[in-house]
């Protein structure tokens, strides 16, 4: 346990943990269940397009979620290409900023212009009420995001989006499992998307699936994804389908996704209970009568209180091998392009990006590695000042060198 500021490895002491822990490390499957379905894959000796084991795959998640489709595909970022193709979009697509930076590109590499939506400061998701101002003739749609697993508020922007005449859809990549007034994710707007990258909670190597109630939609996805199917799209078709051996491990993923989600849980009452009571540190919210999946573990930074900023923090962690992330700094509107195609000023977003970090959870972490973890924020924090100043030192003498 680290008592003073000499014993933070940033100024010198012992790293906390031999190894790195990270943020988003793979779920801990059943081996022996993803060798048996691999088997089966091997022994049909159908390893790709539209095999059983991808039909089992959507058919589990849209029974998950509560939808009528599931169109499994290789990534998220390409599902959400797919639902663009489909819907037919051009022009402008409006978008919160707070998000990855696959959202924005997913958009952008098909050809349409990203409008960037600030978030609300309450709930640090879209704020609905900035969504029509930003509407123009070029406008196409809406795409929300369910930022970290907190899904977004769809009745508002549905709403709002039905009023312009406007298609919404979502990216649902960190949502899985979640809900918003008991409602899944996964049944709103046109289509939701979630990814199955090996980071998230239900993983399938690479991969990505998404959701629909609208038969003809997900009809024209199952060609899109397959080279353009019947040739019923303008726009052709793409190789978008998953593999039998993504979908395997996908299905061993959603076998033991309620421990994953109790491990989860288990973390994240931790990091609440460890990092209560800390001037200048917002805990991960708790959000009372909704599931979630508990993927991230998000806290807020405000250095004004403590003499810490983010990435001072963040700093201090790495060097102790706690790998956290500022989740998502820079927001999208301040990456290239898009900061010179269209500057723009989201006070909002652009505060919540600069304080926000995600710390090491999931099923590699236990409630003794959060305890560490969060000794190590307690002590920083509270000496935060101090600290500041003497990295400023620390810093100040290796620039200028050793005396001659």
């Amino acid at each position: 346990m680290k008592n003073s500021l000499g014993d933070l490895a940033l100024l010198g002491g012992e790293p906390e943990f031999d190894d790195p822990i990270y943020v988003g490390r793979p779920t801990n499957i059943n081996r022996e269940d993803l060798f048996r379905r691999l088997g089966l894959a091997l022994d049909r000796q159908w390893l790709t397009n539209d095999g059983p084991l991808c039909r089992a795959l959507e058919e589990r998640i849209a029974d998950l979620v509560s939808v009528k489709h599931c169109v499994a595909v290789s990534s998220g970022t390409v599902g959400l290409q797919l639902v663009i193709r489909a819907l037919g979009l051009t022009g402008e697509i409006i978008m919160p900023s707070m998000t990855f930076i696959a959202t924005a590109h997913a958009a952008r590499w098909l050809g349409l212009d990203p409008r960037f939506c600030d978030i609300d400061p309450v709930t640090r998701q879209i704020d609905p009420d900035l969504i029509g101002v930003l509407v123009t003739p070029r406008t196409s749609a809406v795409l929300g995001v369910h930022l970290w697993g907190r899904v977004c508020d769809t009745d508002r922007i549905g709403a709002v989006s039905e009023t312009h005449g406007l298609p919404v859809f979502y990216d649902a990549a960190h949502a899985i499992g979640c809900t918003r007034s008991g409602r899944p994710a996964g049944g709103a707007g046109a289509a939701e998307v979630f990814s199955l990258h090996a980071t998230k909670v239900v993983g399938a190597f690479e991969g990505g699936a998404v959701t629909t109630n609208d038969d003809g939609l997900a009809e024209l996805l199952r060609g899109l994804r397959t080279f353009g199917g019947g040739g019923s799209s303008p726009w052709g078709g793409t190789n978008a389908k998953m593999s039998e051996a993504s979908a395997a491990m996908g299905l061993c993923s959603l076998d033991v996704l309620k421990k994953s989600v109790e491990d989860n849980q288990s973390n994240l009452d931790a990091y609440r209970t460890y990092l209560a009571d800390i001037p200048g540190l917002l805990p991960p919210p708790d959000l009372p009568g909704e599931a979630g999946n508990h993927q991230y573990a998000v806290v807020e930074v405000f250095a004004e209180e403590t003499g810490v900023d983010r990435d001072l923090l963040r700093q201090v962690l790495l060097a102790e091998n706690i790998v956290a992330k500022p989740y998502f700094s820079p927001p999208c509107h301040l990456h290239a392009p898009y900061v010179a195609q269209r500057p723009v000023r989201l006070p909002h977003t652009e505060a919540l990006a600069a304080r926000t970090l995600a710390l090491p959870t999931g099923s590699a972490v236990g409630t003794r590695e959060v305890r560490r973890i969060c000794s190590v924020i307690r002590l920083a924090l509270s000496r935060g000042r101090a600290l500041a100043e003497r990295h400023r030192s620390a810093v100040s003498n290796h620039r200028k060198g050793p005396r001659p």
